[in-house]
């Protein structure tokens, strides 16, 4: 069994997935670890708000979201407090979400491992999609921060992250990867126009 499965960026081991102790960023298995268990609850805190409030987060879950997602993106966050920090905050979150749907029941955190075993289309179109998120959830939390935000990319965030624990056919994942594409490009206009409302244009 490996100590870590981590292949979301161009530095992988072996140009395949780094599954030792430690990944080449330095990254130690113990984070990999916790930020896959940090990805898997957003992951049950997006299917709750898709299944009860049709893909519309309110404020506090998509800025939760984003802000917690990217801590997962690759270089971000190595500090293990941290990342426990934030499960907390999403597992808090989800009590909430399923109180508001009425809900008694608390499902478990989605299993990363059910994702990196997939079939290899379902498995690279799902992986296509969550590191596309995480690389949005960059510009959509900067965003944020600067007082921007778009109801079309954190309702995106939702919908995208539900769609990785559903059994979801290639014929359905593909236009959510494309329309990933799109929502992207209306982040990084949002973070354009809050950079240069804050700062001006060079």
């Amino acid at each position: 069994m490996n100590d870590m499965f981590c292949f979301q960026c161009e530095q992988t081991a072996g140009q395949r997935a780094c599954t030792g102790k430690a990944g080449v960023c330095g990254k130690s298995a113990e984070v990999a670890l916790l930020q896959d268990t940090l990805t898997g609850l957003l992951i049950t805190l997006a299917g709750v708000i898709h299944d009860s409030a049709g893909d519309a987060p309110d404020d506090a879950e998509a800025s939760l979201i984003q802000e917690a997602l990217f801590t997962t993106l690759t270089n971000v966050n190595f500090d293990a407090a941290s990342v426990l920090a934030q499960q907390e905050r999403v597992n808090k979150a989800l009590l909430v979400a399923l109180h508001r749907a009425g809900i008694q029941d608390v499902p478990p955190a989605y299993p990363m491992s059910q994702l990196w075993t997939d079939s290899e289309d379902l498995r690279s179109l799902k992986s296509l999609l969550l590191f596309g998120l995480r690389g949005m959830a960059a510009y959509a939390y900067h965003a944020r921060v600067l007082g921007y935000s778009d109801a079309t990319v954190d309702s995106f965030f939702v919908k995208g992250l539900a769609a990785i624990a559903r059994e979801h056919t290639e014929s359905v994942l593909l236009p959510l990867v494309m329309e990933l594409g799109r929502v992207n490009l209306t982040c990084m206009e949002l973070l354009d126009r809050a950079n240069t409302t804050a700062c001006g244009t060079p």
